[in-house]
């Protein structure tokens, strides 16, 4: 998949570098790096559970998307009315 990333300059400068040195592509060396760091990140011990305590009843309010970040803000940051809870 192809996709854009923005990496400071001595960041990408040095997995050039190390991209060369192990005769593999950029390509392969970021997926390879950014494989690790996920497997590290896996391996932590796990989270421990929390208990999330919700007030009213009837769940989210119509419209409101909780994958879409900019829209929740909105909607926290508008005026209070009658159908905020």
């Amino acid at each position: 998949m192809r996709t854009t990333i923005n990496l400071p300059d001595e960041v990408l400068s040095r997995a050039k570098k190390a991209a060369l040195e192990t005769r593999t592509t950029l390509t392969d060396f970021i997926a390879n790096a950014l494989a690790e760091a996920l497997a590290r990140r896996r391996r932590r011990r796990p989270s421990i559970p929390a208990d999330l305590v919700t007030y009213g009843t009837g769940g989210l309010q119509p419209g409101v998307d909780l994958d879409d970040t900019s829209a929740l803000l909105d909607l926290m940051d508008a005026p209070d009315d009658a159908h905020r809870r």
